[in-house]
């Protein structure tokens, strides 16, 4: 019978590296997708959104980063961590992605601040519905 840390010995590292890269791209490509729709609003909404140079040079910095990483990962992704030539190589590239995700995730907080909408007014409807006696 086959224990559990057998199978642990038996794991790839490299296998594993590979699904870690492709669930942070898939990440990746929703954080992309959500920039990509801020980005339409604030070009519809032009100059009359309060903050729209600010946010307009935010978004297109975090989407020009988030390409980069993705490019990185592409890279990343092409590597075999089961060779020691390629793991020093994979430890930079891993350190370069998590301080860039971290200055996209940064930007994006920033983003968020600045793009919500709010008003003093009170909510109101916008049809008026009539009175029942």
């Amino acid at each position: 019978m086959v224990s559990f840390f057998d199978n642990m010995k038996a794991m790839d590292a490299n296998r594993y590296a590979t699904k870690k890269t492709i669930a942070q791209g898939m990440l990746d490509i929703a954080l992309l997708t959500a920039n990509a729709s801020q980005l339409k609003y604030i070009l519809q909404v032009g100059e009359q959104h309060q903050f729209y140079k600010l946010m307009l040079i935010l978004i297109s910095l975090s989407i020009v980063m988030q390409l980069l990483v993705g490019i990185l990962f592409v890279a990343i992704g092409g590597l075999n961590i089961n060779r020691q030539k390629d793991q020093t190589a994979a430890v930079i590239l891993n350190d370069i992605i998590l301080v860039v995700i971290f200055v996209i995730s940064v930007l994006n907080v920033i983003i968020s601040g600045f793009g919500i909408e709010y008003s003093s007014q009170p909510l109101r409807l916008l049809e008026p519905h009539a009175k029942t006696p």
